[in-house]
């Protein structure tokens, strides 16, 4: 087998460490002969710290892998054969905006919900974009693995807007969620099936499997009969839930569902934590620096268990996995985002859904689910036009798509309410967003 050439955007991220672990342990089988690390000048420290612990990670694994470290984008993407996306426009100061306006006006602060997710992504789109282009040019066969957030809607702008076909976005949710279920019933995680549909951040699992045996009814009776659910994530506060709606719901909701069918208590939490511990980007900023201070370690030569505690878990490892499946033509099952092409019912066919997908070397096949349960099928339906709406107004910079974008959004809870909020965060974001402010005065 060839060594392959992997490029991650964001290489600086505090993420890396469990990228380079995850390309470590499947070296047998998925030959990563270069890695290159790209970051912009402002993350140019936290580049050269990952890096180096990158390197003697690669050193005490033994593996013939050279790990490149450069601020310059368009020479790393030259002939790479797997490109991964994990970058934050703004940085986390961004996010914290993002976070802390909406609570003003009493809405949910949530970096890929809400106003927060759209501005995330308005952000965020143009920039993709422009990766896209530089990898027609340099790298036209590549895959683009991104898991740079908003998701869905990164890769709903990728699928319809970009001149890449090779394109998958992933999300951690789905894995954790299958962990999670897997810690509580206490067996191993590969033992576990969910089947998968829906959109990032907004997946339901119809069904749950242990050893092919259909155990959804008994899962949820398990699911509520403690005060704690076990399946959340680190930045989503575990609030449980009503035992009646999930019985009546009957398939397993996601954590990031706590944000639209318990938005009261959600934004309770939010106001009180910004009152006494901070909005979660500032939490984040200190479990970075913690993070970054261990990474400095001479010693260090591992991935720190630490690492689960920044919200994240398993998503870099998920990124190897599907990796290693396009490459080896695996054929085997994984959630991830891509082109709809009828595999749900009500979606068009060109956008982006989160889907079980069988993974071969042309990339994921999505499997049919038809419709969506009637109970979650309309909210579902409501986020898609969310964010459909999102990347036009991404791609156009045009101030009233903007608006009608956070208006239509669940969280958001009157054209008014969306106006201000819209007013105050362009102006808060006004560095990262000229597609907006090269055209209109607002």
């Amino acid at each position: 087998m060839s060594g392959i050439k992997v490029v991650t955007i964001g290489g600086g991220s505090s993420y890396t460490p469990e990228l380079v672990e995850g390309l470590i342990k499947r070296y047998g089988e998925l030959p990563v002969q270069e890695l290159w690390l790209v970051d912009i000048p402002e993350g140019e420290e936290k580049l050269n710290i990952v890096g180096a612990l990158a390197k003697r990670m690669v050193e005490k694994a033994g593996v013939p892998m050279k790990i490149h470290l450069t601020l310059d984008r368009r020479q790393a993407l030259r002939d790479a054969d797997f490109v991964t996306t994990q970058f934050r426009v703004g940085l986390l100061d961004a996010r914290a905006k993002d976070e802390s306006i909406p609570l003003k006006y009493g809405v949910i602060g949530q970096e890929t919900n809400g106003p927060g997710g759209l501005f995330k992504a308005l952000r965020t789109i143009p920039v993709m974009l422009e990766i896209a282009t530089d990898m027609e040019e340099f790298c036209p066969d590549a895959w683009l693995i991104n898991f740079t957030n908003p998701a869905g809607m990164v890769t709903e702008a990728l699928l319809r807007c970009s001149p890449l076909e090779k394109v998958v976005g992933l999300c951690n949710v789905p894995i954790g969620m299958q962990m999670g279920i897997a810690k509580m019933l206490q067996v191993e995680a590969d033992r576990i099936h969910i089947d998968f549909a829906g959109l990032n951040h907004m997946v339901f699992g119809l069904n749950v499997y242990l050893d092919g045996e259909n155990i959804t009814e008994k899962l949820i009776q398990q699911f509520l009969s403690g005060e704690k659910s076990g399946v959340t994530m680190e930045n989503i506060v575990d609030l449980g839930w009503e035992p009646a709606f999930i019985e009546g719901l009957k398939i397993l909701p996601c954590p990031y569902h706590r944000y639209y069918y318990q938005t009261d208590r959600i934004l309770d939490e939010e106001m009180e934590a910004a009152k006494t511990k901070g909005t979660r980007a500032q939490v984040v900023q200190k479990l970075e620096a913690d993070l970054f201070e261990l990474y400095k370690d001479p010693d260090l030569a591992v991935k720190p268990p630490q690492l689960e505690k920044r919200g994240g878990a398993y998503y870099s490892d998920a990124a190897c996995r599907l990796i290693h499946s396009i490459y080896n033509d695996k054929g085997d099952i994984q959630p991830v985002n891509t082109k709809n092409n009828g595999a749900i019912q009500g979606i068009p066919a060109d956008s982006a859904v989160e889907v079980n997908c069988v993974i071969t070397k042309d990339g994921p096949k999505p499997i049919t689910v038809g419709e969506l349960p009637v109970p979650v099928q309309g909210l579902v339906q409501q986020i898609k036009s969310f964010e459909r709406v999102t990347v036009e107004a991404a791609v156009t910079g045009d101030y009233n798509t903007a608006l009608v974008a956070m208006t239509i959004n669940p969280l958001v809870p009157s054209d008014k309410v969306a106006k201000q909020l819209l007013d105050e965060m362009l102006e808060a974001h006004q560095a990262y967003l000229p597609q907006f402010f090269e055209k209109v005065d607002v």
